[in-house]
């Protein structure tokens, strides 16, 4: 039996390094999916070319997504950029009967609990657009400019802590990212290393 849990534990691990490995690299195009959002409707990220696109993978239990929600941080940025034409596309990638799984009533409600702003908040649940990306954690970040290029993969933000406290005095890279490419200017921090809680994919 030790052994069992021992394979089952080194088998998830394994899984998860073969996801993060995956990520396409900065500069490189993203990949497309086409995923349901909470109300049912379809989203497919070639629709959106021609547009800047952000990616936010999302788990509403994990601590580190929490610190960005509680205080307002995350509908901020959301609403500041969306008001602006950026497509704001969260994800749900966790499997059913995992951590941070929502089923399209769970997603409604805290979407409308939070306050969210994104343009759509998407249900992945086979995990396909997360392993695309290699996203991850939550939240992990992607920046697509209207070429459809990945500008930005990694961090919200500087301080990998699940203190709201922290929020302040960091670096929101993506606010930087959006700000400097808007504006005609390359990105200066084009990757950095995401942190948060695990995405618990479905196992394959």
């Amino acid at each position: 039996m030790k052994m069992k849990l021992l394979l089952t534990a080194l088998t998830s691990l394994i899984g998860t390094a073969v996801f993060a490995a995956d990520a396409p690299p900065v500069g490189s195009a993203a990949p497309d999916f086409s995923l349901i959002d909470a109300k049912g409707k379809t989203h497919s990220l070639s629709q959106y070319k021609g547009k800047y696109v952000v990616l936010e993978w999302f788990n509403p239990q994990c601590p580190f997504v929490k610190k960005h929600y509680g205080g307002g941080n995350m509908q901020n940025l959301q609403k500041e950029f969306t008001d602006k034409g950026v497509v704001w596309l969260t994800i749900d990638s966790n499997a059913p009967g995992t951590e941070g799984n929502l089923t399209p009533e769970d997603a409604q409600k805290i979407a409308t609990s939070w306050k969210t702003h994104e343009t759509a908040l998407l249900l992945d649940p086979e995990g396909n657009a997360g392993r695309a990306y290699g996203a991850k954690n939550t939240p992990n970040m992607v920046i697509i400019n209207p070429d459809g290029k990945i500008i930005y993969r990694g961090a919200i933000d500087s301080k990998a802590t699940p203190n709201p406290s922290d929020i302040p005095s960091s670096t929101n890279y993506v606010k930087a990212a959006l700000d400097q490419s808007l504006s005609g200017k390359s990105v200066s921090t084009p990757e950095t290393k995401p942190y948060g809680c695990s995405v618990k994919y479905k196992s394959s």
